[in-house]
């Protein structure tokens, strides 16, 4: 099985992805290039079993449904052990952790004049759907949102992008149409947003309709999120990458979390040790500093916007500090590392939705003197090739 989910199969001396197949299988598959799909299974692994949902290889969500448990999370846990490994890291590795949870609560739609669903693997095709298993009950709706702003916002054949986030009160809407406004249709959107009892209707980061601020819980800590902002797609994935962090940070004062976001980890980490917090998004910093304002028992903690890729903080400007924590996005954080590495920060705690950048980070902090306690994964986009891991390095 490849890193995308696709198995690997030899023809002559090209090695080609078979999408919805198994190792060991033997298959019929169309073939375009370096890329195939199962027309028909002529002998099947013992490891098949039946998808769960309907959409299964229509909807490009999904790669592995059809995959025994076992072998799949075998496979999910290899995909952080092999990244490593290209690395030259040995450390140890614990059993991936289930984060799906109830299901997740944040989501891309494709819609246009005709409907709305999950755009097909390889594709700009939307693969209509009007419910998907893999999400939170409270997204049941989603299809039949995304639908409605697709009939009112879409120009006749073409998609507009649709985000649709479960918060603690009410769906909150993002839509993507690439034009830079959507002047004279105010009434139409307020009409959709009270229709759908959605607490806020957004274009392109601009608030269209606000009914209530969406709200989340970081810890015991209410945060009204942003337009756009980041969250994890399960709160079940959330919870267990603080809790990895929490733990790993145990006995801390000072704590400098980086690519902090809206503070899912710090406004949990200030319960106990005071906290710099730091990210490129203006805005998810303004709703951090928003919410440790007004929230009580908390330690000290201060939230910059800071540009960590362009800008990383310095070695000097980490003296003093227990604990460093950093999330960047897919592509890592390179350069702040190269930074860390040069401190004297006792534990680095390092999380990442990327094996490969992980991989990276860490062996620069590796040659700058740090040792690779431990590393969990973490499956919060289950049925998919897409894996979190959280690290835990302390300087020798």
């Amino acid at each position: 099985m490849g890193r995308h989910g696709e198995a690997m199969a030899e023809i002559g001396s090209e090695r080609v992805h078979i999408a919805y197949a198994l190792p060991g299988e033997r298959v019929r598959a169309a073939i375009a290039g370096r890329h195939g799909r199962v027309l028909e299974v002529l002998q099947a692994s013992p490891e098949r079993t039946a998808p769960f949902c309907p959409h299964f290889t229509r909807c490009g969500g999904c790669a592995v449904q059809h995959w025994r448990q076992d072998a799949y999370r075998d496979w999910k846990r290899g995909l952080v052990v092999k990244a490593l490994g290209h690395r030259g890291i040995e450390a140890q590795v614990g059993g991936l952790i289930d984060a799906h949870g109830a299901g997740r609560r944040r989501i891309k739609l494709t819609a246009n004049d005709r409907g709305a669903g999950f755009l097909a693997a390889r594709s700009h095709d939307i693969v209509p759907i009007e419910h998907c298993p893999a999400v939170v009950p409270e997204l049941a709706s989603a299809p039949v949102i995304a639908a409605d702003l697709g009939r009112a916002l879409a120009p006749r054949g073409r998609g507009i992008g649709v985000w649709l986030t479960a918060t603690d009160n009410g769906i909150d809407v993002g839509v993507e149409t690439g034009f830079s406004a959507l002047t004279g249709l105010e009434q139409r959107l307020a009409d959709i947003a009270h229709r759908h009892d959605l607490a806020r209707l957004s274009h392109a980061g601009e608030i269209m309709v606000q009914r209530r601020p969406p709200l989340v819980h970081f810890g015991a800590v209410p945060v009204a999120l942003s337009p756009g902002g980041f969250l994890q797609a399960t709160a079940a994935g959330e919870t267990a990458l603080a809790q990895l962090v929490i733990d790993a940070a145990a006995g801390a004062r000072r704590i400098v979390d980086l690519f902090c976001g809206a503070g899912p980890f710090t406004l949990r980490l200030a319960r106990t040790a005071a906290i710099a917090a730091f990210d490129l998004d203006r805005s998810a910093v303004a709703a951090l500093d928003q919410a440790r304002r007004k929230a009580t028992r908390l330690k000290p903690v201060t939230a910059r916007p800071r540009d960590l890729f362009r800008n990383p903080l310095r070695a000097d400007e980490l003296s003093g500090t227990d604990v460093v924590v950093f999330d960047p996005p897919r592509q890592g954080a390179e350069a702040q590392c190269q930074h860390i590495a040069r401190s004297r920060v006792a534990v680095v705690i390092a999380v990442s939705c990327e094996p490969a950048s992980l991989a990276r980070d860490l062996a620069i902090l590796r040659q700058g003197g740090y040792s690779v306690d431990e590393v969990t994964p973490v499956d919060q986009f289950k049925w998919t090739a897409h894996v979190e891991a959280v690290a835990v390095l302390r300087r020798r």
